[in-house]
């Protein structure tokens, strides 16, 4: 077990340098195009974070672990709505822009409502006596993710170009941001795979059962990229990237991972039960509700957040 916590330390040590120099890239990327930063987000460094968590999902579903492929993402959105959003507003209060309220976070409320419909065949259609992810809801989950990705580019080719605030910083080399984001992409991954490596060998040597390691320990750990990319940076002030983030990284999980698995083999829903996708619907109706008060998070939000993701975790662990 000792060696696997060194692995987890070294993990999460690589995902915070990679989170730092992914966003100095982004950034200098969105200044150098004139793209807004809240496009860079939900694509760019969206696609980047979520890529453990596709890794993970991935092999799990090759592997015959339905349970541990979408406890991931059902555990990896929450976390991101939950402590990701709740600990960045705790660090700096966010700053959320009317379209991202009217529009970019009602994106992830629809995931959290089309994945328990698409899953939960015994509760929503009674069409037979097992859950499970079809072929055919993947091509549903893909068709979604089309759809959001036509948006985003929409959004960056019409009103987005051009949008962003003057800055007197001179513009990154090229060369300068490409390694940037190559470095960062590679920490976050390499870290990520390296502590959700360690802490699923810590968790097993203690009996925890699979489910509950998808929906915390893995959850967590691929939501390690999201989680320092969103508080590093809320606290450079770049509000936009950080709700771009986790907005584009849920709609990533449940569509693109989710669908793309869900294509390869269908995934009985094994181990997540309604109370948990319940709490994922109840997380974005809260981070919505947070985010239309004021057009921004405070501190105190944020406090409930992660207070709500913190009685999660401790009612799954009284479960086991």
């Amino acid at each position: 077990m000792f060696i696997d916590i060194l692995i987890t330390i070294l993990g999460a040590a690589l995902v915070l340098v990679g989170a730092d120099k992914l966003t100095d890239g982004a950034v200098g990327l969105a200044r150098r195009f004139q793209i807004p930063e809240l496009v860079i987000g939900l694509t760019i460094v969206a696609f980047g974070t979520s890529l453990p968590e596709f890794i993970v999902s991935l092999l799990a579903s090759f592997n015959h672990a339905p349970a541990m492929s979408i406890g991931n993402i059902v555990g990896s959105n929450l976390f991101n709505t939950l402590m990701i959003v709740g600990f960045s507003a705790l660090v700096c209060p966010i700053v959320v822009s009317k379209g991202t309220v009217s529009k970019d976070i009602p994106l992830s409320l629809l995931s959290a409502i089309v994945l328990p419909a698409l899953a939960l065949d015994t509760i929503i259609s009674q069409s037979g006596s097992t859950d499970v992810l079809s072929r055919g809801d993947g091509i549903v989950l893909l068709g979604f993710f089309v759809i959001f990705m036509a948006y985003s580019f929409s959004l960056a080719k019409g009103n987005g170009f051009g949008q962003t605030e003057e800055s007197s910083e001179p513009d990154m080399p090229m060369w300068k941001i490409i390694t940037f984001l190559l470095l960062g992409l590679a920490g976050l991954i390499g870290g990520g795979e390296l502590f959700v490596h360690g802490a699923t060998g810590v968790a097993r040597s203690l009996g925890v059962g699979e489910a509950v390691i998808g929906l915390t320990l893995v959850a967590g750990g691929t939501s390690l990229p999201e989680l320092a990319t969103s508080v590093i940076a809320a606290r450079k002030g770049q509000s936009a990237m950080a709700i771009g983030n986790v907005v584009g990284s849920n709609l990533f999980n449940i569509f693109w991972i989710l669908g793309c698995c869900a294509c390869v083999v269908p995934l009985p829903v094994d181990g997540i039960v309604w109370t948990d996708f319940a709490m994922l619907l109840l997380a974005n109706v809260l981070f919505w509700l947070f985010a239309r008060t004021s057009h921004r998070v405070v501190r105190w939000e944020g406090g409930v957040l992660v207070l709500c993701y913190v009685a999660y975790i401790a009612y799954l662990i009284s479960q086991v």
